[in-house]
């Protein structure tokens, strides 16, 4: 299809949805100083950009509009990334410019037209944009979606997006389509009393390697105390390490976000590690809270790491303003 048909199909007032695979710096960039880059992206495009959310090395950018918008969105994007190609080199000693190189996320069975029969399809797009156009062969993880990666000029990207929405929009995808998401970076693992658990959701865990030896305590009658438990687990027996107390101060302004809506994050963080906590009422003239902390050892150092996440959580909230949403 010739750009200029392309052009004309582009002002069709066709609402699409076109989803983008990124890597950390990348999202940095689109995001921009406390989402201003991605705030004027939105604005000045008029297409909704979403980022998906969780500690993945990777995230799914999710652009939807009429056509024209996913266009003008497109163009913000690669113009964004040629800049920051731009500031790269300034700083280092090569002299020809590496291509801007984006990866759309596509249902497989859209990639059967996009390659086109023998490859016609995709060997035209190529010719006619000038951009480098690669469908992989293998389908993304635990999904029916296949990575299509396109580099080149910002302009020759742009043009090769708008015959890859013609694409789409003429034949629509087969089947239902298992979208691909990313995998978060992997767990941490916090040691507790000797434990070693992970974070999943809202509970922590015992990990795996630690649950046979947890089996074998059991099999010993070695009374082991399930987090948010304070009784032992056997009956009679209680040989738990003894309560123990510690305090921490917490500046007034951020209380509020350990306490969460209506007590829910600090009630949380007392299910999760089995400590009891409690928070002092504020004293006049002082800038400051005491918490304390009361429970085994191990109780103790989980409730802590909890409200250090929680600290990290909130922090990070604030320096990626497109997570609002998850506290």
């Amino acid at each position: 299809m010739e750009p200029s048909k392309v052009q004309s199909e582009g002002g069709l007032n066709v609402t699409l949805t076109i989803r983008l695979l990124m890597h950390g710096k990348a999202i940095g960039s689109i995001i921009g100083k406390k989402g201003e880059t991605v705030k004027k992206m939105r604005e000045e495009s008029a297409a909704r950009i979403n980022i998906s959310e969780g500690n993945c090395p990777e995230r799914i950018v999710t652009i939807t509009g009429p056509t024209d918008a996913i266009f003008k969105a497109f163009a913000m994007i690669a113009y964004k990334f040629e800049e920051d190609i731009i500031n790269s080199m300034s700083n280092s000693p090569a002299t020809s410019k590496p291509p801007v190189t984006l990866r759309l996320v596509v249902p497989a069975s859209q990639c059967g037209s996009l390659i086109g029969k023998g490859g016609s399809k995709i060997k035209e797009m190529r010719e006619s944009t000038g951009a480098q156009v690669q469908v992989a062969g293998d389908m993304l993880p635990n999904s029916t979606e296949r990575a299509v990666t396109i580099s080149g000029t910002p302009d020759a990207i742009i043009q090769c997006v708008k015959q890859i929405c013609v694409v789409m929009l003429e034949s629509p995808p087969k089947g239902a389509t298992i979208p691909y998401r990313p995998k978060p970076a992997s767990t941490p693992v916090i040691f507790s009393g000797g434990q070693a658990y992970t974070i999943q959701g809202q509970y922590a865990i015992p990990h795996p390697d630690q649950l046979t030896k947890l089996h074998q305590l059991a099999m010993q009658q070695t009374p082991f105390t399930p987090l948010g438990q304070t009784t032992p687990a056997f009956p009679g027996l209680d040989a738990s390490p003894p309560a123990s107390t510690h305090e921490l101060t917490i500046p007034n302004d951020l209380i509020g976000c350990i306490i969460g809506r209506q007590g829910t994050k600090i009630n949380e963080i007392r299910q999760m590690s089995g400590a009891q906590i409690k928070i002092a009422n504020a004293m006049e003239g002082s800038s400051e809270r005491q918490i304390t902390i009361t429970g085994t050892p191990a109780n103790i150092s989980l409730a802590q790491y909890l409200i250090n996440a929680r600290f990290r959580d909130v922090a990070a909230m604030w320096n990626d303003p497109s997570s609002m949403t998850t506290s």
